[in-house]
């Protein structure tokens, strides 16, 4: 199984092990208010989501985020393949660990991951059109927005607007070669190893 290793971070198939950490961001309104996932979010909701994703496939990766220097899983992120060209997903943190970059390493290893192991020619992602942090974060790292979509929100149990963005294999290597994101990349490891 390849995982992904960042500065400090490691991308890794999730275990049973990790539901508590995944229930506590997940059951938070202010991170549930920018998902679809199920809210409040239980105990029996991570069970079942994590024994469907014990394993990652070639069609949909389900990864865990885990702080190296805890072992505390502090996210998740996601990449669904389409026509074996493009990834579809998202990443999600704890809310008490947004704002310190941890989301930015997962972007770009997550772009680094699909670009050059899966060798895709692009990603798509949505976002909340309230959802400021992760529009500015998409906007940061290239993704240009293609659509907007009606999608529901179990946490505000309301219809919502989705901004869909997309960023081209080119595009992200633009952005690289321009911005200090460059450092960030170069300390992505992605290896073969089972944790």
């Amino acid at each position: 199984m390849k995982y992904i290793e960042t500065e400090r971070l490691i991308l890794r198939e999730w275990t049973l092990d990790d539901v508590p950490d995944q229930v506590e961001g997940l059951s938070n309104f202010e991170t549930a208010k920018n998902l679809t996932v199920p809210f409040p979010y239980t105990t029996e909701n991570s069970i079942n989501y994590i024994s469907k994703h014990l394993k990652n496939t070639y069609e949909y990766f389900a990864f865990a985020v885990e702080l190296k220097e805890t072992h505390k899983v502090i996210g998740g992120t996601s990449l669904e393949l389409r026509n074996g060209q493009h990834g579809n997903g998202g990443i999600w943190l704890n809310e008490a660990y947004t704002g310190k970059g941890y989301g930015t390493e997962v972007w770009i290893a997550r772009a680094k991951f699909a670009f050059e192991v899966l060798n895709l020619d692009k990603l798509e992602n949505g976002y909340f059109e309230f959802n400021n942090r992760s529009k500015h974060m998409q906007e940061k790292l290239g993704f240009k927005p293609f659509g907007k979509f009606s999608n529901y929100c179990p946490a505000l149990k309301q219809e919502v607007v989705e901004i869909r963005g997309r960023l081209t294999k080119e595009s992200f290597y633009e952005t690289l070669k321009t911005t200090k994101y460059k450092e960030i990349y170069d300390k992505i490891k992605i290896l073969k190893k089972e944790i």
